[in-house]
C-alpha cells in the first residue's frame, strides 16, 4: 500500500520511516521529518573514503559532513536510533565507473563489507524554518523536487574528487530576501546561506527553467531567484572520480536523522 507526500507530512518521523523502510513511499522528502536534519548521501568503497572525507573538508559549504559509517556496516548509529541506509532512503542512484547506471529503491542486494556511508547535510532541512517564519517555498507547496543546476563555481579538489559545485534555488520575495538568508544561516550542518542571490547566468547558469536535477520552479515578478549549495556537488565530484562502483540518494530523496535540525554537533544521543 502506497502512501501520499500530503499524508506523511503531518506525520511523525517514526512513520515517515516506517514508510520508507516497507517501500510505501518513494517519492522526495522535501516538507517531511518536521524539525529533524535531512542528509545527501555518498556510499563509497573504503580504498577511496580518505581521500573523499578530504574533498568535504574542504568543501564545507556544498559537503557539509554529518556522519560517516563504520565499514561495511549499514546501520547509521551516529545519525539515529534505527537507521539501516539499505533501506531507509527512498531512492538511490547507482554510479559504475563514472557514470549512473540506474536507480533503485533498495541496496541490499548490492551492499558490500567494503563499503562507508557518507552522510552530508541537506537543504531541505531549514525549508521548514523558512515555513514557519511564512516565507514561500514554492517546491514544497507545489509537492515537487527543488530545482537544482551544474554551476560554474569550482570546488577544491582532493584527490580523484573534483568538479562544479552543484546549487539548489528557491524563488524568494524580493522583501524578504534578507530574511531567507538570516534564517538558513542560522543551519550550517543544512549548507547555511546562499552562495548566490539574483542573475542565474552569473554562476553559469543558462536557463533557470531547464534545471539539471528536479522540477523547474517559477520566478514571479516580485521574486528573486536565491542559491544554496546543493548536496549533489558529490555526485558530479563521483563522477569525475571514475570509481568502479559508488552509491548516492537520488536527488532530491533524502535521509532523514534521528538529530534536530538545529543541532550544532551531528551526533544522534538517544
Amino acid at each position: 500500500m502506497t502512501v501520499t507526500h500530503d499524508l506523511l507530512k503531518s506525520e511523525p518521523l517514526a512513520r515517515v520511516r516506517a514508510a520508507i523502510r516497507s517501500g510505501a513511499y518513494r517519492a522526495h522528502t522535501a516538507g517531511l521529518g518536521a524539525g529533524y536534519l535531512q542528509a545527501n548521501l555518498a556510499i563509497l568503497p573504503e580504498a577511496h573514503a580518505l581521500d573523499f572525507m578530504r574533498f568535504c573538508q574542504r568543501n564545507p559549504k556544498p559537503c557539509p559532513l554529518t556522519g560517516v559509517s563504520d565499514t561495511g556496516d549499514p546501520i547509521m548509529r551516529t545519525m539515529g536510533r534505527d537507521i539501516d541506509i539499505r533501506t531507509d532512503v527512498p531512492a538511490f542512484n547507482i554510479y559504475r565507473d563514472g557514470l549512473l547506471a540506474g536507480e533503485t529503491t533498495d541496496i541490499t542486494d548490492i551492499w558490500r563489507d567494503d563499503l562507508v556511508v557518507f552522510a552530508l547535510g541537506c537543504s531541505f532541512t531549514f525549508e521548514h524554518a523558512l515555513g514557519r517564519a511564512g516565507i514561500p517555498v514554492w517546491n514544497v507547496e507545489h509537492d515537487r523536487t527543488v530545482p537544482m543546476f551544474r554551476s560554474s563555481i569550482e570546488t577544491v579538489p582532493a584527490g580523484p574528487f573534483r568538479g562544479k559545485m552543484a546549487v539548489s534555488m528557491r524563488p524568494i520575495p524580493k522583501a524578504r530576501v534578507d530574511e531567507a538568508i538570516d534564517i538558513s544561516r542560522r543551519y550550517p550542518l543544512a549548507h547555511g546561506a546562499p552562495v548566490h542571490v539574483g542573475d542565474p547566468a552569473a554562476i553559469g547558469i543558462a536557463d533557470i527553467a531547464r534545471p539539471d536535477w528536479g522540477h523547474a520552479a517559477p520566478v514571479g515578478p516580485d521574486e528573486v531567484p536565491v542559491f544554496w549549495a546543493c548536496g549533489v556537488t558529490p555526485q558530479i565530484a563521483l563522477e569525475a572520480a571514475r570509481l568502479p562502483l559508488c552509491i548516492t540518494h537520488k536527488p532530491g530523496h533524502m535521509l532523514i536523522t534521528d538529530i534536530a535540525e538545529d543541532a550544532e554537533i551531528p551526533i544522534f544521543t538517544p
